[in-house]
Parts: structure tokens; C-alpha cells; sequence
């Protein structure tokens, strides 16, 4: 059930994390744990971009998370090889780093099978359904969970790898899990034809589960997890795609326990 707004406490944009680092079946992964009473049989997957849960703003974010009574995970999928945090401030850093080498060693082929042993020891610990939230490159695997029905909800925020509209009718025809969008202006990955094709094929009620796609004027790819802050509008973008997903997780039942009053 969705709570009101003013009851989720917002995303920070700077201070010190907060989680803990741990082994699960392997993979080290960095987790949000709530102060209070929350839902242990539940875990939302934050799945990392290209930089890996080492980057300062996703540990934030797995936090916040924590914050709003939602424990979280977030797995090293590159086991500690995530690209450099600066490597796109300039093009002679982006030019000096061998992205095609990279991504052979650590492709969604290469990183889903680490997910999966963390999902198995975390169902072995009790927990019993799963949401996932991705941030660009996780967005894919967000995908690829949801067309295997693993994941209870959904949310990509400015997906990459993502092949449309197949992976759209994909996820019509054989997914049965709620799925939010969080999407922007420039968006060399997900851009707007795409965003209009789902739109097309999962709006207007036709995707029976649950749909929604929000978007963020004036904000680009990454705005969600490492925006320009001092751009008003990626800051504004930022803080309402968190609030959408945290939302979202709400409605579909990954809220925090309610003390009933008798």
C-alpha cells in the first residue's frame, strides 16, 4: 500500500555510509540494514552501475533505503573491479581506459551468475521475495530478473543494455512484476523513442501487473545516482526518482512494519 509522501525520508546527497560490508555465498556486498522493526523475509537488490557499490552515492542510496525501513543489498558484481570513479570527467580519461576489455570481463553474462548465488544464500537465510532497483547497467539484469519472475517488483532508473522494443515485449509477455521507470531527457541508453515504446507497450493499463514511467525534464544519464547536484534540475530529478522508487516498494508491499494500535 503506497504511503504518503511526506512519510519517506529523502535521499541525502552527502555524508557517511552508514551500512555494513558482508560476504554473502562470496560475493562481498554492501547492506542497509533498518534501525527499527522491517520486513526480514523481504530484501530489495540494488544493483550497481558500471562504478560497483563502492561509489560513496550508491552506498548513500542502499541507506536510504535502510532508512525507509527497506533492508537492502547490494552485491559486487565486478568483485571490486568497477570502472574508476573519475573516468568521465574528461575524454583523455575516458579514451585511456579499455571499456571493450572491461566489459568481457564483467558483461551481464559475467555478473548474473554472482547475483544469483546471493539471492540463493539470502533464500536459505529466509527471505522470500525480492524487488530490485538498477541504476544503468543494472537496470539490465533488473530486466533479466523479471523475465525469469525471481523479483516481486521492479524498478530501472535510466536502464543501459536494454534492446527495445524487444526487451519491452519481453517483459509484457512474460514478466508478472510491477515496473517502474525513472527516466529523463538525455539518455543516450534508454532515450526518448524508447521511453515512448514503453509507454506503447506496458501503459494505459495494458500491462496488467502494474506500470509507471516517470520522467525528469532537464536531467541526464546517471541522474539518479551521481547527477550534477549543482544543476537544480538533476538535483530535483535525483530526489524524485528516489521518492518514486521508494513509493513504488511501498505499493507493492515492501513497506515498513506497521505497529498496529489495539
Amino acid at each position: 500500500m503506497s504511503l504518503c509522501e511526506d512519510c519517506i525520508k529523502g535521499v541525502r546527497h552527502e555524508g557517511n555510509p552508514e551500512g555494513k560490508w558482508e560476504t554473502i555465498n562470496g560475493v562481498e556486498s554492501y547492506i542497509g540494514t533498518p534501525s527499527g522493526e522491517y520486513q526480514t523475509d523481504k530484501v530489495l537488490l540494488f544493483i550497481c552501475d558500471v562504478f560497483g557499490p563502492q561509489l560513496p552515492n550508491a552506498q548513500l542510496l542502499v541507506d536510504d533505503f535502510a532508512r525507509n525501513g527497506i533492508k537492502t543489498v547490494a552485491p559486487d558484481l565486478f568483485e571490486k573491479d568497477g570502472l574508476p570513479f573519475d573516468i568521465f570527467d574528461s575524454e583523455e580519461k575516458r579514451q585511456s581506459f579499455d571499456l571493450p576489455s572491461w566489459f568481457g570481463r564483467h558483461g551481464p553474462a559475467a555478473s548474473r551468475p554472482l547475483l544469483d548465488k546471493v539471492i540463493s544464500a539470502l533464500k536459505a537465510q529466509g527471505v522470500t521475495s525480492f524487488a530490485a532497483t538498477g541504476y544503468c547497467y543494472g537496470g539490465r539484469l533488473v530486466f533479466d530478473l523479471a523475465f525469469e519472475n525471481i523479483t516481486s517488483v521492479s524498478i530501472g532508473n535510466h536502464p543501459s543494455l536494454l534492446k527495445s522494443p524487444d526487451d519491452l515485449d519481453k517483459y509484457f509477455t512474460t514478466s508478472r512484476v510491477p515496473l517502474l521507470l525513472n527516466t529523463c531527457t538525455v539518455d543516450e541508453q534508454f532515450p526518448p523513442p524508447a521511453q515512448t515504446q514503453a509507454d506503447a507497450i506496458l501503459g494505459s493499463g495494458k500491462f496488467a501487473p502494474g506500470y509507471k514511467r516517470e520522467y525528469f525534464d532537464g536531467c541526464t544519464h546517471g541522474f539518479a545516482v551521481r547527477g550534477d547536484l549543482s544543476n537544480p534540475k538533476v538535483k530535483a530529478g535525483k530526489e524524485g526518482a528516489f521518492k518514486a522508487s521508494v513509493d513504488w516498494l511501498y505499493q507493492y508491499g515492501f513497506g515498513p512494519v506497521k505497529n498496529e494500535t489495539k
